[in-house]
């Protein structure tokens, strides 16, 4: 899984997804008054969307134009079967077209199955080499053509300084931000954007995140039947 997180991950985390084995499910920094919650893909091992310390959960579900996560079915499931607040996000390739790219999303999520309070996220990291101006505009693109399929206006994800350098007018969608340098739920969002909702904050065994919102909340922000 090409993510941000991954690249900055300990090597403690690969050596444990490598032999299947299951590290803490909450990384130590994180902050107990907020709702904690983990992302993962097919790459992620040993994960109990049991775990009473979980309140959300964000699943990969599609990459570019074709590339189905082959964990995404497993884990949409035992997320909605255990009561978790969850999320589906799409990992972005700029040099492609966005509706395509948007529309294989909307796809494979339905496909699975959308149930009131779903949320639907943007993971946009790699520009492809394309100029700032390129990427926000194929960001703008493919947000808008979500929330006209869903009705769902989707999450935007990416690091502080990408967010800040590609994000110009995208301020209206939810911030989920990987920020490793700040403790969890301690960071300033980056420009255009007010406020975060998610908060990336460390990557151990998975992705660790934290919710600015409750758990109602954040389904306020999801989908619902129209």
């Amino acid at each position: 899984m090409n993510r941000i997180s991954r690249l900055l991950a300990l090597p403690l985390a690969g050596a444990a997804a490598a032999l299947g084995l299951a590290l803490p499910a909450q990384a130590e920094t994180s902050n107990p008054g907020l709702p904690h919650g983990i992302d993962v893909s097919s790459f992620d091992q040993g994960i109990d969307w049991r775990s009473g310390d979980l309140a959300f959960g964000i699943a990969k579900a599609t990459e570019g134009r074709t590339l189905d996560d082959p964990g995404f079915a497993q884990n949409w499931k035992e997320l909605g079967q255990y009561g978790k607040v969850r999320g589906a996000y799409h990992y972005a390739h700029p040099d492609n077209d966005p509706v395509q790219e948007a529309d294989h999303f909307v796809r494979v999520v339905q496909q699975q199955g959308l149930k009131d309070g779903d949320l639907l996220m943007l993971d946009l990291e790699d520009s492809d080499g394309r100029s700032t101006q390129a990427v926000n505009a194929w960001a703008k693109t493919w947000l808008e053509r979500v929330t006209q399929q869903t009705g769902v206006k989707p999450f935007f994800y990416s690091s502080w300084s990408f967010a800040q350098q590609y994000g110009a007018g995208l301020g209206d969608y939810p911030l989920w931000v990987a920020h490793y340098g700040e403790d969890a739920g301690q960071v300033t969002p980056p420009a255009p954007w007010t406020s975060w909702t998610l908060h990336q904050y460390a990557s151990t065994d998975h992705d660790h995140n934290v919710s600015r919102l409750s758990t109602d909340q954040l389904k306020a922000l999801g989908y619902h039947q129209r």
